[in-house]
């Protein structure tokens, strides 16, 4: 494929912060540089400007965004900014600057900034329209006044980059049953699901959104009366028209996704390098001298979106043919003296980091499970799918939450399963933090099932 479908990059948000923290910072050593403490300057502007922008959702522009809400974060940040300086010029009041040499600097700084955001926004479109890149295949489920209003947007707006493959109509003398439905999603390389409520019955509904979350598909409704029970919707807007969301994941927002990366690629180096450079070869000639075999155990794991990869392990079990099949219990003859040990201080999945390092896993997020348990657990387990909308995780909210190691009943995995959707809808760094200092907590003291 020539072009990216789907979203656009997830450096494109983290460039935007970039290039705005030069020029205003680049304009200030230009406009008045002298006699002021430059670098205090640069770090409170910084500081401000990154914590003012996501306060006020600067930088949370999409494909259905309009031109008007633009200029009104612009506009909103402006002022806000104009304040953090003139903050800064009060409290060093010693550096004396002229009020109209600060406002120029202010618009200065936002005629650039406008100038490069609207540059963005409008090649995107571009992009979309005559090189038809980053766009999202949709289907339509349900025919009323509302969801032709949407077709219509959708036909008549091609820089959205939504393209309509299907309008399914559930109630004419044409109409054709949701299973059809579905069908012809999972064939057809569908990204996005839009819906009328008011065209389904509540049975369809939650069959709607069961068949979604169990198949990595995004779902979106067309309001109306009806309740959609207890789900966390989230309004947006195509034109007028409104939208509302089944779920919100903030991993998949460009920033988040940079903040996580950073978190990850950093806390990684340094286990790889503070910690696994050194305890590699002692654990390797342990394992060695107990029982021959490989000191990495490697095995076939799902990820993001449901695509394969190899995790890496310490072996801290005999090599056996069932490895792939059977999970570990308690008591298990398979595992080695030395695994033992290490399976209790989870010092076996220090080599995951490497999996982090590559981009396969993340830090924080839901454990993987082996292949044939994954398949398993999809056709048993109501939304288990939901997992793999973002990296899995070495360690995870449900693995602190006294749900790690050996599934043993339904109860167990449903649980997991309800962990890991809570994750993903409520991510934030701080979140993560938590975790990771749970986690190496539980492995000091020791838990019930590390076995």
């Amino acid at each position: 494929m020539l072009f990216k479908r789907g979203r656009y990059s997830g450096y494109l948000r983290p460039f935007s912060y970039l290039v705005d923290l030069f020029v205003i910072n680049y304009l200030a050593m230009e406009i008045f540089f002298e006699n002021m403490p430059y670098i205090n300057f640069v770090f409170f502007t910084s500081i401000a400007w990154i914590i003012l922008s996501i306060k006020s959702n600067f930088y949370e522009i999409y494909r259905f965004t309009q031109v008007v809400k633009i200029f009104s974060l612009l506009l909103k940040q402006l002022i806000l900014f104009t304040l953090i300086i003139f903050a800064f010029f009060g409290y060093y009041n010693h550096v004396s600057k002229d009020p109209n040499q600060i406002l120029k600097y202010v618009l200065c700084v936002f005629l650039f900034i406008t100038i490069f955001k609207l540059t963005i926004y409008y090649l995107l479109k571009k992009y979309r329209v005559l090189l038809g890149g980053n766009y999202r295949n949709t289907v339509i489920i349900g025919k009323n006044k509302k969801t032709e209003q949407l077709e219509q947007f959708f036909k008549e707006n091609p820089v959205y980059g939504y393209q309509l493959q299907k309008v399914f109509d559930l109630r004419s003398d044409e109409k054709v049953a949701l299973e059809d439905c579905f069908e012809y999603i999972q064939k057809n390389e569908v990204d996005e699901i839009y819906s009328s409520v008011a065209e389904l019955t509540n049975k369809e509904i939650l069959a709607l959104i069961d068949f979604a979350d169990n198949n990595l598909k995004i779902l979106k409704f067309l309001p109306d009366n009806k309740e959609i029970y207890t789900k966390k919707l989230e309004y947006d807007y195509y034109g007028f028209l409104p939208i509302l969301s089944l779920r919100k994941i903030p991993i998949q927002e460009p920033f988040n996704q940079f903040i996580k990366r950073v978190f990850d690629v950093v806390v990684s180096l340094i286990i790889i390098v503070g910690v696994l450079s050194w305890l590699t070869p002692i654990i390797a000639i342990i394992i060695k001298l107990e029982s021959k075999g490989p000191v990495f155990f490697k095995q076939k794991r799902n990820g993001l979106d449901y695509q394969e990869f190899f995790c890496y392990k310490f072996r801290s079990m005999k090599p056996n043919p069932v490895a792939d099949l059977y999970q570990v219990t308690k008591g298990d003859e398979r595992i080695t003296r030395v695994g033992k040990i290490i399976r209790k201080t989870s010092i076996d999945e220090l080599p995951q980091f490497i999996n982090v390092l590559k981009g396969d896993m993340s830090v924080v997020g839901p454990r993987p499970h082996m292949v044939s348990h994954t398949h398993m657990y999809a056709e048993r387990i109501d939304k288990f799918m939901v997992r793999h909308f973002i990296k899995p995780g070495i360690t995870g909210l449900a693995q602190v939450s006294g749900y790690r190691g050996e599934v043993e009943t339904d109860e167990d995995i449903i649980n997991r399963v309800r962990f890991d959707i809570f994750y993903l809808e409520n991510w934030s760094l701080l979140l993560d933090l938590k975790i990771v200092f749970q986690t190496i907590f539980n492995a000091v003291k020791g838990e019930k099932k590390a076995y």
